[in-house]
């Protein structure tokens, strides 16, 4: 068994990829099967556009690790439109 790292982007995929948690434990098959299932499904989805894709990651992403008024700035000062209200209320409870 290979030492997954439990940082950075891809420590998930790699896991997954694996499947080992990155605890050291296996993930049960019937997760791996309905992850693989819905992860097919997505990459048979058609693409938007690359900017609608990196601004839905930012938000998702970003809103773990900065405050709601510190995101918003980022996001307009890159030129992408800003926190919508049900993002906000989704990521950040209302806040």
């Amino acid at each position: 068994m290979s030492q997954t790292p439990t940082t950075g982007a891809d420590a998930v995929d790699a896991a997954i990829a694996e499947g080992i948690d990155l605890d050291g434990t296996p993930i049960p098959a019937a997760k791996l099967d309905l992850y693989h299932t819905v992860m097919a499904k997505e990459a048979g989805r058609q693409r938007s556009g690359v900017s609608n894709s990196m601004r839905s990651r930012i938000v998702r992403i970003g809103a773990k690790h900065f405050a709601v008024d510190e995101l918003n700035a980022m996001l307009q000062a890159a030129d992408f439109a800003p926190l919508k209200d049900k993002e906000i209320a989704y990521f950040y409870g209302g806040k």
